[in-house]
């Protein structure tokens, strides 16, 4: 994760200003990496900040997952999770960095 979590309880203001500072320097919780499964054609990916209404885009860290980028795509967004829709290959490497926003 990479923003800096305060309690709903937090009476800090140094922790919750230092939030507000980590949102505006554009850290969010709502980033992650995935790699696709091999020999599958959907890959389900915990995101715990992502709800139903969230829209999540991908970016490919490598070569074949650049090479199938325009493949996939999001098929399913729920409560806590999200699933990508691939072709379904042996290729292990297929990473791709991810956001969820809203």
């Amino acid at each position: 994760m990479a923003g800096n979590v305060v309690h709903l309880q937090e009476t800090s203001q140094v922790r919750q200003n230092q939030a507000i500072r980590d949102l505006f320097a554009g850290r969010s919780n709502a980033v992650g990496t995935v790699t696709l499964t091999a020999s599958a054609t959907t890959t389900d990916v915990t995101a715990i900040n992502c709800g139903k209404d969230s829209k999540v885009f991908l970016m490919p860290t490598t070569a074949n997952a650049a090479a199938d980028f325009a493949s996939c795509y999001i098929s399913a967004v729920t409560n806590g999770s999200f699933t990508i829709t691939h072709p379904s290959d042996g290729d292990t490497d297929k990473t791709f960095f991810w956001v969820a926003l809203g």
